[in-house]
This record gives structure tokens, sequence and C-alpha cells, in this order.
């Protein structure tokens, strides 16, 4: 363990990434203090810690966008984790003032305690998202590197592919997208955490004190949530592949995320805890591999054994990105981190998980009603 740092505060401790971060921790004996309010597009009905870590670390059930009992949570730590935050891209773009309260307001509240406050906390380390680059970064044959604008229901008519910026061309080859690539979110929740990194960065700056802004791909594994339709393409599939019913697939299914296995999650950020040099870094976690929709369902499916059909809809949803994978360069550089997992195992491993839980949701209905916000709003065509 890092030689200055033993108390550590996680907020939204008890989510997906918190709760195996801090059971990690726990192990290597860190005394841990967990602030979450239970929200239950997360945990359902549940308020509670999972058995194995309810009585080996503090929990605070509270809002971390309130200042006092934020404040109260943060008093004699050494270090912050902050998870706490609304997630989902496509929520995010009809519930703009909740993202921002619940993502940029609390994060405010953190920076003026770091500020302002007589405290001993030596490192910071935020969850930011792979969603603030928007569009990865492409390599056009007349132009180099390129980053591709958004795309909208006007211009994919032509092509689900995106063009390039200069040319508008469909002749782009995708490449892993490192950090110094450029920052244009397609979504309010991009934008929320773009703004989440950047404080954190700047107020450890302001304050001497290490600070990590983490973007994380897409994370999944055991301890995801089932319940929750808004997020996790892969707890909606595997949800909809056990009760045998059609898994709809967006655009054409060739659109590729870069998926990485929670266990990998949990050894990079713990490497950041670790280090002893001062200073701020903004670093990539991934799997660097991207892996394509139509995969992810058949690989469930077929795992499964389930009669579910996979109907590639052509539906698009306004916010979501093509292609973005990892470039893991400058993480390995500075942390020694390299990701263990394949896509493959990974995913076995999230759904032997999700079947001993014997608490997946016994319908969709939550997810069909997600479906129809999103075209009641016109952010979902086709």
């Amino acid at each position: 363990m890092g030689k200055s740092i033993n108390k550590v505060l996680i907020t939204g401790g008890a989510g997906f990434i918190g709760s195996n971060v801090a059971r990690a921790l726990v192990k290597e004996g860190y005394v841990i203090t967990i602030l979450d309010n239970f929200l239950p597009q997360i945990h359902g009905e549940k308020n509670e810690l999972s058995a194995d870590l309810k009585d080996k670390v503090k929990l605070i059930v509270g809002d971390v966008a309130d200042k006092s009992i934020l404040y109260s949570a943060l008093d004699g730590q050494d270090a912050v984790i902050h998870y706490a935050a609304e997630t989902g891209t496509g929520q995010s773009m009809y519930a703009v003032s909740h993202y921002s309260n619940v993502n940029i307001q609390a994060t405010a509240n953190l920076c003026d305690y770091i500020i302002n406050e007589s405290h001993n906390i030596k490192s910071v380390i935020v969850a930011s998202s792979r969603s603030i680059y928007g569009e990865g970064k492409y390599t056009s044959p007349e132009y180099g590197d390129v980053y591709p604008n958004s795309r909208t229901y006007q211009n994919i008519k032509e092509s689900f592919e995106v063009c390039c910026p200069i040319s508008g061309k469909h002749n782009l080859e995708v490449e892993p997208t490192d950090e110094s690539s450029k920052i244009h979110p397609s979504s309010f929740y991009g934008i929320t955490k773009q703004v989440q990194e950047q404080m954190i960065i700047l107020a450890t700056q302001l304050k001497n004190i290490n600070g990590y802004a983490l973007r994380y791909q897409n994370v999944y594994g055991p301890g995801q949530s089932l319940k929750n339709p808004y997020t996790g393409i892969l707890s909606i599939f595997t949800r909809l592949a056990l009760q045998n019913e059609e898994i709809n697939i967006f655009e054409d299914g060739l659109e590729s995320r870069d998926f990485v296995h929670i266990q990998d999650v949990v050894d990079a950020t713990i490497s950041c805890l670790k280090l002893e040099q001062k200073g701020q870094h903004i670093l990539n976690v991934g799997s660097g591999v991207p892996v394509n929709v139509i995969e992810v369902a058949n690989e469930i499916v077929t795992y499964l054994n389930s009669k579910s059909e996979i109907k590639i809809s052509g539906a698009f949803r306004e916010g979501d990105i093509r292609h973005n994978f990892a470039d893991l360069k400058l993480i390995n550089e500075i942390t020694g981190f390299e990701p263990k997992w394949s896509f493959k195992e990974g995913l076995r491993s999230f759904i032997d998980w999700a079947l001993e839980q014997n608490d997946i949701p016994k319908d969709t209905t939550d997810y069909k009603r997600s479906l129809g916000e999103l075209k009641e709003k016109g952010l979902l065509n086709g």
C-alpha cells in the first residue's frame, strides 16, 4: 500500500465499480468509508451493502450533493475515489439538469472541500468516461488523423459509418483513441464527465496533491446492475436472452465498443492510488480491443443456448457514437497496468454470476419503457 494513504472514501461505493474497488482495498488493509444514496434505478429496493462488505467498511447513507453529508464523510480521509454520478448516455439526453446537478454540482462540492478546508487528502481519483471523446480517433487516407463530428439522424441516412469532417467521405479507418485525442462529447453525460475530470485535475493541482481522471471504457462483469435499463447492453441483452425475447440491435450491429472487465478496472484504479509521485494524470482504462455489438449478442445467445432472435433494427439513438477503443500506452507507462481479461472469458464470468444471483427481473417492461421515453423525446429513430 502507498506509504501515506490508509483511509479512503469511495463516493458511490455501493455501486458496481465502487464496491469492487472497496472489496479489493479492504483485502489490502485499507480503511474504507463508502458514501452512497442507494439510487433505486441502480440498486432496486436493496439499500444495503453486499454481505461480504457490510462489517468491513464504514457506510454513510446519503447524497453526495448534500454538502454537509459529503464534508462529514471527507473528514479524516487520506484519499478519495469519486464514483457517485448518474450514468447512461441515452437518459442524459433529456434529463439534462438532473445529470448536471448530480455529476457537476456534487463534484464542485468536493472541489470546494479540497481547496478551502483543512484536510490530509493526498490523492483524488475521479471516474471519467470514454464518452468525453465522442467519436474516437480515425485516419483519413488524405488527411491523416481526424475526429469525426457527432452523427445525427439526418446524416446516417447515407451510412451509419462516420464521415471525414474535411472531405465528407466515408473512407476512414478507426484508430485507438489516446488521451491527447480531441474531446467533443456527443451526449450530456459525456459533457458532465468532461467537466468532472477538469474540476478534479484543477483542484488537485491547486493544492499540490495527486489527481487522476480515469477515462473508463465500457465496464462490465460480476456485480453489474441487472436492474438499470438505461445503461449496459450486456445486462440488457442477457436479460432478453434468458427470457428468450427478441434482442433488438440498433444500427447495423457493426458499431463497436471497448469492453473492459471489472477486475481490470479495479487493478488500474488501485495502481493509481498507490502511485507516490505527485501530479495530475488523465488516463484511459480499457481493454484496447474493439468488439462489435452483433458479436456481443451472438456470444450471449450462444452461451445461454437462448431461443432469442437477434434483430438488426436499423434504429438510431441520438448521442450514440460509432466506434471508440482505448489506446493504453500512457497508463501502462505510468502505472504498469495491462488488461488481463479477454472479452469472451469476461462475458462468461458475468453471465455465470448473473445466473447465480437469482435476482434478474422477470420481464423487460422497464427496458421497453426506457426505449419509449427516448422515442417520445425524439431521440430514437427507426
